[in-house]
């Protein structure tokens, strides 16, 4: 199966602590006012590309620190980028970042009728949740774009069964 992508990015150092392989995921159901990826809403947009055809390209680059999942909305695609994120959690040494418009609440709340929802959260170590919300938008806070949006343990959340912080790394 095939990820549609509006776009990488080899270095980004604003998706995430350190060096980050940045897959912008194509197709978004929120179509949040104000959002800086307009172009990733349309889901028949972008271009298709292999899971392998991507650990390539991150196990190309030495310098990495993690892979981040930004949208569009990854988890209209959570099957696939939650196989990709396992093989590159098998790789040792890097975390992945998952940005959302849902909230983490939301998606516990759809595992039933979502399974991958569940296969993509078990994978990503920092979970970036909620719509941006152009009223609460802010050049303060790191790594979000509006001050709705948190910085969680993905892991600990799931566990939990609710929202759980992470800290925001120097």
């Amino acid at each position: 199966m095939n990820i549609r992508i509006a776009g990488i990015v080899n270095d980004s150092i604003v998706d995430g602590p350190g060096f980050r392989f940045t897959i912008f995921t194509q197709g978004c159901p929120h179509r949040c006012p104000g959002c800086h990826n307009p172009q990733t809403h349309d889901f028949d947009g972008g271009t298709e590309i292999t899971p392998e055809e991507l650990l390539e390209k991150i196990k190309a680059n030495p310098l990495l620190s993690g892979v981040t999942f930004s949208g569009g909305e990854p988890f209209a695609q959570a099957g696939v980028l939650a196989s990709l994120a396992r093989d590159i959690h098998a790789l040792g040494g890097l975390d992945v970042i998952t940005y959302t418009g849902y909230t983490v609440e939301q998606l516990l709340e759809g595992f039933d009728q979502n399974p991958a929802w569940k296969a993509l959260l078990e994978e990503t170590d920092i979970l970036i949740d909620g719509p941006f919300l152009e009223g609460s938008k802010s050049y303060e806070i790191r790594f979000r774009g509006s001050s709705n949006q948190r910085y969680l343990d993905a892991r600990e959340s799931l566990r939990q069964g609710k929202a759980v912080h992470a800290p925001l790394p120097e």
